[in-house]
């Protein structure tokens, strides 16, 4: 595959994953559907969706997956959906994008991995952008909202964790997919009373499940084999960057000091520490 073609796929891939954020602010606060309904079609169609890439594939077969992987999936997906009632598009992405890579490191080092003291110094700035964006203020986010976030970041973590060395992505997150609709179904029996699914939001439900999550997924798996692992993981910071400029552009959003200064400390640290483990780990 030439480079371009992979520039190409990765970027993306990249704006889809944006794009969920976006998405997903756009129709729970623009739109009546409630975050329950929004959780469960957004799985739905990317269930149809994967699945249907997957058997499409040469050699394609039966979705995989596993039920655990599932209940983090869906984990992720309400706490993102019911998180995004009161977060603004640039605020969600960077507290969900700082709890995963806090989560992938927090097991890395459990794991009996090494910091440099760059990198070190990287995960102190980027924990100390997490607190200084949810500290009290006219500007900071709603706590509950950042803690239900960061949340769905660690679920995230969890997930991407338990995927590794799992089998083919494209199969298994299809088939971990299907296994999470049905707890989103069970959610939205449970909150059937506060349901308002109208078109309008449920178009973006579809959009977030079957574009953003499932065509985004299948893009990035392509691309993922020709990209090192180090690479991967750095052009990754330019999702919570795309999803801040479509929530202003897009969304007429405002960016704030404390979230301008509080992007610069969370990726310029999670930075220090993916780009220096790249180059070796030290005892």
């Amino acid at each position: 595959m030439s480079r371009a073609r992979i520039a190409l796929l990765t970027l993306l891939a990249l704006v889809a994953f944006a794009g969920n954020s976006l998405l997903c602010r756009a129709a729970l606060a623009q739109t009546g559907i409630d975050a329950a309904s929004f959780t469960l079609v957004r799985l739905l169609s990317g269930a149809v969706v994967l699945g249907l890439l997957a058997w499409l594939r040469p050699g394609g077969s039966r979705s995989r997956g596993n039920w655990l992987s599932a209940l983090a999936l869906f984990a992720y997906a309400a706490a993102f959906s019911f998180a995004y009632l009161q977060l603004t598009a640039a605020a969600g992405a960077l507290l969900l994008f700082g709890a995963v890579q806090a989560t992938m490191i927090a097991h890395g080092l459990w794991s009996g991995e090494r910091l440099r003291p760059l990198q070190l110094g990287g995960l102190v700035l980027a924990c100390g952008g997490l607190v200084g964006l949810v500290l009290p203020g006219l500007s900071a986010p709603p706590l509950a909202a950042a803690l239900l976030m960061m949340t769905a970041g660690i679920a995230w973590g969890v997930y991407s964790l338990r995927g590794r060395g799992a089998g083919d992505p494209l199969q298994v997150t299809a088939g971990n997919f299907l296994r999470a609709v049905p707890m989103a179904a069970v959610l939205a029996l449970l909150m059937f009373r506060q349901a308002s699914p109208d078109a309008a939001g449920l178009g973006y439900a579809v959009l977030s499940g079957a574009l953003a999550s499932g065509v985004g997924y299948a893009i990035w798996y392509s691309a993922l084999p020709f990209l090192k692992s180090v690479t991967a993981a750095t052009v990754q910071l330019a999702v919570p960057v795309i999803a801040a400029l479509g929530g202003v552009f897009l969304l007429g959003e405002a960016l704030t000091p404390r979230l301008l200064v509080a992007s610069a400390a969370i990726l310029g640290g999670i930075a220090m520490v993916v780009v220096m483990g790249g180059r070796g780990r030290v005892a």
